[in-house]
């Protein structure tokens, strides 16, 4: 593994996680799915922007350069910049910001400082202030399985509008990253698919080959870098509080 990350959760109403990585050499790594978007900074060979990376509803293979550092801000699933919907994002669109000055880029019309992995929420905050990002609640109270006073096809137009992804996308991403953990600890792939509510290994099979990039033998085996990864439970809420949660968010992994 050639990438290595820190990561952390975060106490803000519109940020998923914050992490931090950097790159001991050059290599290709796998991007797995993932149903967040992203602000990250990267620092490399004496430059500093700022890029806008959307959801991602199958895995790619990337290209990572040596000596390379990254900060990056994993929002909520509901909040969203209007200026770049997740959906304008999806599966690698990203959107580089042009640079302001040596240490700000350009942002909805203003110049915005780098923020770092220890001030993330106070810049995330700043953004909120002006009405760069916005939420949308329908979208949280789905995630909750809270009754709404709207239609299924609303609550879709919602969901796919703040996020980038369908619901029904969301739950087999999810339930990918849950079951590449589990391979990852050791636990039997039978095993894995009854925990994950696969039909069978062939259908745990397929979906991992197509969102994370691997089979499950191939994932157990830990025989290439993956992207950045930490465990999940179902409605996109981190898992502070799941039975399986490592104690240590330090690992060896990708952005």
């Amino acid at each position: 593994m050639f990438i290595v990350f820190d990561d952390r959760p975060s106490d803000s109403p519109f940020v998923e996680r914050v992490w931090t990585s950097y790159s001991e050499r050059g290599g290709e790594f796998l991007s797995v799915a993932s149903p967040h978007w992203e602000m990250v900074v990267t620092r490399l060979r004496g430059q500093t922007f700022m890029t806008v990376r959307g959801p991602e509803t199958h895995a790619t293979t990337a290209q990572c350069p040596a000596d390379g550092e990254w900060v990056a801000i994993r929002f909520k699933l509901g909040t969203f910049l209007p200026q770049f919907p997740p959906v304008m994002l999806s599966d690698r669109r990203d959107v580089t910001l042009p640079g302001a000055v040596t240490r700000a880029f350009w942002l909805n019309g203003s110049a915005w400082g780098f923020p770092d992995f220890e001030n993330a929420e106070t810049f995330v905050a700043r953004l909120a202030r002006k009405g760069v990002l916005a939420r949308d609640a329908s979208v949280e109270a789905s995630l909750r399985s809270e009754p709404q006073q709207v239609s299924l096809r609303s609550v879709q137009r919602h969901m796919l509008r703040a996020t980038g992804i369908t619901h029904a996308a969301l739950r087999s991403v999810e339930r990918a990253r849950d079951a590449t953990h589990l391979l990852r600890e050791g636990l039997p792939i039978l095993d894995v698919v009854e925990h994950c509510g696969y039909f069978d290994q062939p259908h745990l099979s397929r979906s991992l080959s197509r969102l994370i990039g691997q089979t499950p033998v191939e994932i157990a085996s830990h025989r290439r870098q993956l992207s950045f990864l930490y465990k999940t439970v179902p409605g996109g809420a981190n898992v502070e509080s799941a039975p399986w949660r490592h104690e240590s968010h330090r690992q060896s992994a990708g952005f």
